[in-house]
């Protein structure tokens, strides 16, 4: 078996640790990142997909974790436009609930706390006569209007892994790292590929252990440390449904439980409800939305919409595992999402660095973090940190609030698309969606209509440059044209993308 030497050794592709092997490889070390699966295939697929501050963590007194993350929105933005883009959020306040006079006082300090500089800043609503009240059961006369953004989660992932991986970084996906051992100041790793079984070794320098909810298990079974437990596992679940209203704005509800939830226009045609917050403890690749769950989110939307919605109404569910650090909290609503980062190095042997917790809008802070734990192990690097704040990731080299603009321009040179297809591959590729499109001339030049708008240009696309090998890769994550499609088409596009991946290997063995 062949050994590869690399500075650093990244477990998980989720976003953590796609977001360290890109700060890493831009610093010229060299990064290996092993993924069991898809990446971002669990937690970073199953957010509510916000990039947010966190209204509800300056009750827990999170200022810290709040002023990051939106200190974190529109760099963000800044540099991933096309998948990225800002939501005005109506929060309607309740009698009974938080008191109209908190709730103003809330979002003063979530205006002023994280320098804001393009985003609106927050506004009070008549709802009886403005039209985020027509959706709205009368439960108040007054709400209140503040800004945060959007994400597409899986994208945001699989875009810092590709830059990455254009920086020189060594991305697999599907490869367990099935044991890891030190060797005084290294470690020596071994690989195990998921589909074949077969087994590679590497050796590194350092190892950054981004497993999220897998953490834990990393540390006592694959190193074999000793069990740490640290992570306390928490399932958020959410539901899709046809389009509650016409309007763009999301809605922010408060639930006589305490908790809050969101309702979120979705893919043109949907409205995305979510999320629960509850403890699990169940296997992470298990998790999924419960009865109870589903039954939950219907309840309380249908408590502030006029529509009245049962599970006949849900088009689909998701859910995943949050791998929160464990402070001891009595409930899973008030466990910290700020991230811990632990460092295991005994003497000078190769030091282990654990990632508990975090939020996706905060990652590049993470990473930087880090990579500053582990600077010593590294004395001739560059230590340009935060240059992942000005670089736009692949697609994104346009500015921030001009992606309906370059919509317009593609719908110019393919006058075949309609411009719902033009605005949808420019949400998803940015610039790398004239790529994708080449130099059709018509639809048929796209080559086969899977069905869902995914056509065989754009599945080349995703299996080329973005690691998809499944269609579940490309229509539940990289996209979310599953919703559009038959379970018959995302079979047939199953075989297509099976049958392509071997040919390629046949392609190459005979090579």
């Amino acid at each position: 078996m062949r050994s590869a030497v690399y500075d650093i050794a990244i477990v998980g592709g989720g976003i953590n640790g796609a977001g360290v092997a890109r700060d890493a490889a831009g610093r010229g070390l060299k990064v290996l990142l092993a993924k069991q699966s898809d990446l971002g295939s669990a937690t970073s697929s199953a957010s509510t997909k916000l990039i947010h501050g966190g209204l509800r963590y300056l009750e827990h007194h999170e200022f810290r974790l709040v002023r990051h993350a939106l200190e974190e929105r529109e760099r963000l933005w800044a540099i991933a436009p096309h998948i990225i883009w800002p939501l005005r959020f109506v929060l309607p306040h309740r009698k009974g609930l938080r008191p109209a006079w908190l709730l103003r006082l809330g979002l003063f300090l979530y205006d002023h706390l994280g320098g804001r500089k393009l985003l609106p800043g927050t506004k009070t609503l008549r709802l009886r006569t403005h039209p985020a009240g027509e959706a709205l059961r009368d439960i108040s006369a007054i709400g209140f209007e503040y800004s945060d953004c959007w994400v597409q989660d899986n994208r945001l992932v699989v875009l810092n892994a590709r830059d990455a991986a254009m920086r020189g970084a060594d991305i697999r996906v599907r490869t367990r790292c099935v044991a890891a051992r030190r060797d005084g100041a290294l470690w020596r790793l071994t690989l195990e590929d998921a589909e074949t079984g077969r087994k590679s070794e590497a050796t590194a320098r350092a190892l950054v252990n981004a497993a999220g909810p897998w953490a834990d298990k990393v540390v006592s079974d694959v190193a074999g440390i000793g069990a740490r437990g640290c992570v306390r596992l928490v399932q958020g679940s959410h539901i899709v449904v046809r389009k509650l209203y016409e309007h763009d704005r999301c809605y922010i509800f408060q639930n006589p439980d305490g908790r809050i939830f969101f309702a979120i226009p979705y893919e043109e045609d949907f409205t995305l409800i979510g999320t629960t917050d509850r403890d699990y403890k169940g296997a992470p690749e298990a998790v999924a939305a419960s009865a109870e769950e589903v039954d939950y989110l219907l309840a309380a939307a249908s408590s502030y919409f006029r529509t009245e919605l049962s599970t006949a109404d849900v088009v689909w569910t998701y859910s995943g595992v949050r791998a929160l650090f464990d402070d001891g909290a009595a409930n899973a609503q008030e466990t910290t999402r700020d991230y811990v980062l632990q460092l295991d190095r005994p003497g000078a042997q190769a030091p282990m660095l654990s990632v508990f917790g975090g939020k996706i809008t905060t990652y590049r802070c993470l990473a930087g973090d880090v990579l500053d734990k582990l600077a010593t192990v590294f004395p001739d690097w560059s230590r340009q940190r935060g240059w992942t704040a000005t670089q736009p990731l692949p697609g994104g080299a346009f500015p921030a609030g001009t992606a309906d603009d370059l919509a317009r321009a593609i719908l110019d040179e393919h006058p075949y698309l309609t411009e719902r297809e033009a605005r949808r591959l420019v949400r998803h590729y940015g610039l790398e969606a004239r790529d994708i499109l080449g130099k059709a001339q018509d639809r048929l030049d796209l080559g086969r209509d899977f069905g869902g708008s995914m056509t065989e240009a754009e599945i080349t696309f995703l299996m080329e440059r973005e690691f998809a090998l499944t269609a579940a890769d490309a229509v539940w994550r990289r996209t979310k044209s599953g919703l559009r499609m038959t379970s018959e088409e995302i079979e047939a596009l199953d075989r297509y993308m099976r049958e392509r991946r071997g040919a390629g290997a046949t392609s190459r063995a005979a090579g």
